[in-house]
Parts: structure tokens; sequence; C-alpha cells
């Protein structure tokens, strides 16, 4: 059996009195190879655990090479060397992950369905199940399955055996390593599963809490099923209730029925975008009426509020009544100011040159091309400086 480092031997163990025995640099990160350690090496589907060494943040921890390097925020020398474990992220990472062990045994003993990968999350967690698809009934029994087991406190226990013996032994497992030789390490859930794994578990299955089914995808010709236990369950359950006490503040409406009453209000909002997009066009084609009623060559406008796409409307309907006119519209939006400079075809004006005229008047960014150019300004305070330079120009 190999020499056992301390986050093996006490998955609970939270800080260690240790010695930096080298360290080191790699792309730019310092790191320290101790003597032993605490923290979990990133493996196995499971992220490195994370905390400080020495008051320095420990912020990865990789297998380089057979040895274990910790990177840190800032370089270290060697000697002593005092680890505390971000003990809320360990813990976290082992209820995800016994909770992922008995998921997988309850699944393929119970519905016939292997995992063929599992991803651990930092939010939620997710398993990928040879089959091809996993209806809502399916996936409450499942849930009730492994909940049954959760109740039931089932030890859980790791060993390490032979390769000689592995052979032995009735195990649930994708696959070695690549590469692998020697001892195999084999985590057990008593009664339920004997799974080949490194990382760090619970001691029983009652410390997983809760598993949570959240749904499903499909891929890969197999369903990813996605779930949360332990503390996530209940953290986002508690975010869940949150979130609702302000929908019911804001609908009005019990939970039962927040979804309807929601359904009626976004039902509202659709009629009023409806509806004022009539007015909006209406007010363009009003607006372009009298615009191109007035004499001469040119017109201009400024209206507040209005995007883009209402300038466009307002220009071409003016162009559309009198095609011998040149056009410049503007508007503030957001506290941004946008302009649009058109001409018919029956107008003389350069327009490219003349938009550029007017965007380092008013210190503005813009393009276009042909009998367009558009642009946007933080002020429009020197409009009036471009109107009068347009007029000149379309003389």
């Amino acid at each position: 059996m190999p020499t056992l480092p301390a986050y093996e031997r006490d998955p609970f163990a939270t800080s260690l009195e240790t010695r930096i025995l080298r360290v080191g640099e790699e792309t730019g990160r310092p790191f320290a190879i101790l003597e032993d350690t605490v923290f979990y090496p990133e493996g196995g589907g499971q992220p490195c655990d994370l905390g400080t060494l020495n008051g320095a943040a420990v912020v990865d921890v990789q297998k380089r090479d057979g040895e274990i390097r910790h990177y840190l925020d800032s370089v270290q020398e060697a000697g002593p060397a005092s680890l505390r474990l971000d003990w809320t992220r360990r813990f976290d990472h082992m209820q995800q992950h016994t909770g992922q062990h008995l998921l997988t045994a309850v699944a393929q003993d119970q519905f016939k369905w292997e995992t063929t990968a599992f991803h651990l999350g930092a939010s939620v967690c997710d398993i990928e199940l040879d089959a091809p698809s996993v209806s809502p009934a399916e996936m409450a029994r499942l849930e009730e399955a492994v909940a049954a087991e959760i109740r039931a406190r089932r030890e859980v226990t790791a060993r390490w055996v032979s390769a000689e013996a592995y052979g032995r032994e009735a195990v649930r497992s994708r696959g070695l390593p690549e590469g692998h030789s020697g001892d195999i390490r084999l985590v057990q859930i008593a009664g339920v599963d004997l799974n080949t794994c490194g990382g760090t578990h619970l001691r029983h299955t009652g410390e997983i809490e809760v598993l949570k089914l959240l749904g499903t995808e499909s891929i890969r010709g197999g369903t990813r099923l996605f779930y949360v236990a332990g503390r996530r369950a209940r953290l986002r359950l508690g975010a869940h209730e949150q979130r609702n006490a302000g929908l019911r503040a804001l609908l009005g409406a019990p939970d039962e029925e927040l979804v309807a009453a929601l359904q009626i209000k976004l039902d509202q909002l659709l009629a009023l975008e409806r509806r004022s997009r009539k007015l909006e066009e209406d007010l363009a084609e009003y607006q372009a009426a009298a615009l191109a009623a007035q004499p001469g060559v040119f017109a201009e406008v400024h209206v507040e509020g209005r995007d883009m796409a209402f300038l466009q409307k307002l220009a071409r309907g003016i162009l559309a009544i009198d095609p011998a006119k040149a056009v410049f519209v503007t508007a503030d939006l957001g506290g941004q100011g946008i302009f649009l400079l058109s001409a018919g075809e029956g107008s003389a004006l350069d327009v490219p040159a003349a938009g550029k005229a007017v965007a380092a008047i008013l210190g503005a960014k813009g393009g276009g091309s042909g009998k367009s150019f558009q642009g946007k300004a933080s002020t429009l305070a020197a409009r009036e400086q471009a109107v009068a330079l347009l007029r000149e120009m379309g003389q």
C-alpha cells in the first residue's frame, strides 16, 4: 500500500503542521512541495481543495510527475508549513462526490443505467447515463430510491488492494487511469457499491443529507442527469424561497399560481409592445409628412428617447415623400447622442463626406456609404454647428 497523505488518512482533518520540502515556479505561478498535505489535488472529477499555507492562499493543487504541487499567491521558502483547509469547500465536495457514487450505484442496480461520466461543478453536478432518455416518473423513482439509501446511513469506507486482489473484487468501475500500475484504491458504500476512486468521501450516506435531481438533457446518445446534494440543496432551496417571496410580492399571487400570474403579465406586456410599435410607426409617419412638406432641400429634427430604428423609419418616410431632400435626425438615448444623415435619390448632397464632417464636429464615431451615414456621440452639444454645416453643404 502506498504512503497515504493526510487528506486520505483523515478526510475530516482541517489543518496540518508539516514542512515545505521544495519550492518552484510553473508558468509564472509559485508552488510548494510538502512533506505531507491535507489538500486534495484535482482528479477523478473532483476539484482540488483550497485554503492557506503559512497564510498564503493555496489557489490550485495538482499532481505533477508523481508529486503534489501546491500553487500559491505568493512565494514561500523551504521550512515549516502550517496548512489550513477551506473546510466548507472540502465538505461540499465530499457531499457531492459521495452522492455521485450512491446515485450511480442506484441508477445501475435499479434501472440498468450505467454512468459514463461525472462532473462536479461549482453550483450543479451531473452524471452521464447510457440511457437514451429518463422520464420525469423515472427520475422521481430514482430520487426516492437514493433518499432511502441516505436514510439508511450506510457506512462509507476506503481501502487499497493489490492488482491481483482487484481482479477478484466485484468492482463497479469505468476503468483505471491510463498507465496505472501498483495498488488500487476502492471506495465502498456498505451493501450498495464498490468503486475505484481516489477522492475524499463522507463517513456514511447520512452525511449526504439530501440529494435532489434537477433535470436532464440529451448528450451523445445518452442522458445527462443534473443534481445537487447536501448543503448545496439547502442553499438552493433557500434561494428559491427568497426568489418566490419576491415574485409573490410583485405578482400578488401564491406560489402555486406564480407561473399563471406571470404569463398574464407577459401577455399584457406583449400587447402593450405591439400597441407601442404601432403608435411609434404612426408618429414616424406623421412627423415624416410634416417635415417633407417643409420648403427647401434639407430637413432636420431632434427627438428625445428614440432609438436608431425610429430615426431610420423617420428618414425613410421623409425621403419617400420628397426624394430631393437630405435629412439629418438626432436623438438622446440612454445618456448618449445618436444621429442619422440620409439623402434621397434626387439630393446632390455628398453624404459620406458630409457624414464625416458632422462626426468630426460632434466628436462622434460613425460610418456609412452611399446615401446614409449614422453614428454615436457622447454629447450633441455641437448639433447646431453640424446643422449649419449641412445647410451650407446642401445648397
